[in-house]
């Protein structure tokens, strides 16, 4: 594959993300206005929610255990390190296991039918850049 070192026209970034909002616009005009009654159509709603919401939780189950490996790494890595380093460290870990627990209050309420879109997103972001930054440091 060729790959270009020249700056993207940033036309062309606005014509994909405009071409992706029409796509969602159309998908969703398409589904009000399909030939089904309402009640099937608030059924295909709830099911496709649903089905959001079950790929959130198995994300999140992922990235748990993803944490649970990394704080083992850290844990493991930490006997090694100065007093400043693995006070660094101590942090860094905090702040993971800080995430993991939300991760589980967010999957908690997954469960319960409670958790909104946007809180499923940040708690996916939120876990994967704890992991991501634990491991960084323990590559130091």
């Amino acid at each position: 594959m060729f790959v270009s070192n020249k700056k993207q026209n940033p036309g062309v970034k606005r014509l994909a993300i405009t071409g992706g909002i029409a796509a969602a616009a159309g998908y969703v005009a398409g589904t009000l206005l399909a030939p089904k009654s309402g009640k099937e159509t608030r059924k295909d709603i709830r099911e496709a929610a649903k089905r959001r919401q079950a790929d959130a939780e198995k994300e999140l189950k992922r990235l748990q255990v993803e944490l649970d490996k990394v704080m083992q790494q850290a844990k493991k890595q930490g006997n090694n390190l100065s007093a400043k380093a693995q006070k660094e460290l101590n942090v860094l870990v905090a702040k993971t296991k800080e995430s993991k627990e939300k991760t589980q209050e967010i999957i908690g309420a997954i469960r319960k039918g409670d958790a909104e879109d946007q809180d499923l997103k940040r708690a996916i972001k939120n876990a994967q850049a704890s992991i991501d930054h634990l491991k960084d440091y323990l590559k130091k």
